[in-house]
């Protein structure tokens, strides 16, 4: 299977202190990926160089196997799509604006939209089911309505990958649980390769095909997540009381915290 991402022996730092050390890994092609770890891990920062937004300071990536540095930035941009954690605008776009904004790599030199930009623009957003909201201005909108309007923006670009930072943060339960069947959905339907950072260990759980856990820039576990969320693992990469057992809904692994009031150990 071809690779949508490979890394070797990467490591980058922004002194003279290593915040990613060493890492080499790869995402198959088509794969729903999901890196988690502590504050401080490096998550951001790996799926920002895999972005290209960052340059390692050693080590090798190759983006669909070619490598990164080969790429220009409009070949990258068609190639891979990123949604930030939740951006803030200066200016009031309506969500069709903000949408269109994906086709950027895609317009000819005038710049003007076609038919065909309004078109997928269009679908990207019925995909993620904001087409009642096309006129409405984006301070208008809830955190999980902006949410879906940012990664409708990544669909319209028509990458091959899509990199979500922290995608659910700060949303509620149901809005998380649609976010993460989107990119399930995405998976299946489009075969996109998706990358996701998260701190939701048991969304990873439910939704990952395979897990990367960092901790101080290195990797502790890669792989599915009943081999990689384990009690030793979890238990050294957080430095908290917890269990893990297996979801009642399902063939992968549930972490729970022990708060310390309940804790008699």
């Amino acid at each position: 299977m071809k690779k949508a991402v490979e890394i070797k022996s990467l490591s980058f730092s922004y002194t003279d202190n290593e915040l990613l050390k060493n890492l080499s890994f790869s995402v198959p092609e088509g794969e729903f990926f999901i890196i988690i770890g502590p504050n401080g891990s490096g998550k951001t920062t790996l799926m920002k160089i895999i972005a290209g937004i960052l340059k390692p300071k050693k080590g090798k990536l190759r983006i669909l196997d070619r490598p990164l540095k080969d790429y220009t930035r409009k070949e990258l941009a068609k190639t891979i799509a990123l949604v930030p954690q939740m951006a803030v605008l200066d200016f009031p776009f309506t969500v069709t604006e903000l949408v269109l904004m994906g086709r950027s790599p895609h317009l000819n030199m005038l710049g003007f939209e076609q038919e065909k930009d309004l078109e997928i623009a269009g679908n990207a957003m019925a995909l993620t089911d904001i087409e009642h909201l096309a006129h409405r201005p984006l301070d208008q909108l809830s955190g999980g309505e902006c949410q879906r309007v940012f990664i409708a923006r990544a669909i319209c670009q028509e990458p091959k990958i899509i990199l979500l930072d922290e995608p659910t943060a700060s949303l509620d339960l149901a809005h998380q649980v649609k976010v993460m069947d989107l990119m399930e959905k995405l998976k299946k339907e489009i075969g996109f390769t998706v990358i996701i950072v998260s701190h939701d260990v048991n969304l990873a759980a439910m939704y990952s095909d395979r897990l990367l856990l960092l901790k101080a820039g290195e990797i502790v576990g890669l792989g599915q997540p009943n081999s990689v969320l384990t009690f030793k693992a979890l238990e050294e990469v957080y430095n908290c009381t917890l269990l893990v057992d297996q979801s009642p809904v399902g063939s992968f692994p549930r972490v729970t915290l022990v708060p310390q009031k309940c804790n008699k150990y």
